[in-house]
């Protein structure tokens, strides 16, 4: 937005767009709810998302949170599990099967349970953007000529 030497605000895009917080989005998207109305759910199974809101109706069906959520998942877990391992390592030292028997659950159980949030937040922050179709346009190439590019 800018002004003119009037002072009037001058609007750039459509103004028929929807205000898209981040945090909100996010938020949403983790509590496993349309990061549009909250209120439908965005899963219809594990890790599917539904294909469209069912109350909302928001399209869901052309997200992108494909690689993102189990990285994230993996630095989150590695830190938690291997910090928990050398705190308890030093207080309590253990054989390696019994610790391989107590912290491989550990994390098994840890990343299942934080996976699905994580895809939903990612999932989320992707609407608040208005990535991957979520801004009403999609995303194929731009039709032009690159330079030195043979078909």
């Amino acid at each position: 937005m800018t002004t003119t030497s009037t002072d009037q605000a001058i609007r750039y895009g459509g103004n028929e767009e929807v205000e898209r917080p981040l945090g909100r989005s996010i938020k949403r998207g983790m509590l496993n709810t349309c990061p549009a109305c909250g209120s439908g759910k965005l899963f219809k199974s594990f890790l599917k998302p539904v294909d469209n809101c069912a109350a909302c109706g928001e399209a869901m069906y052309h997200h992108r949170s494909d690689d993102l959520p189990p990285y994230l998942a993996i630095v989150i877990i590695g830190h938690l599990i291997i910090g928990g391992y050398m705190a308890t390592d030093l207080v309590w030292p253990m054989p390696l099967w019994l610790t391989f028997a107590i912290w491989t659950p550990i994390t098994l159980a840890a990343t299942l349970l934080i996976i699905q949030p994580i895809k939903g937040g990612v999932i989320g922050l992707q609407w608040a953007l208005r990535m991957h179709g979520f801004g009403g346009h999609t995303d194929d190439h731009d039709a032009y000529e690159i330079p030195g590019r043979k078909r």
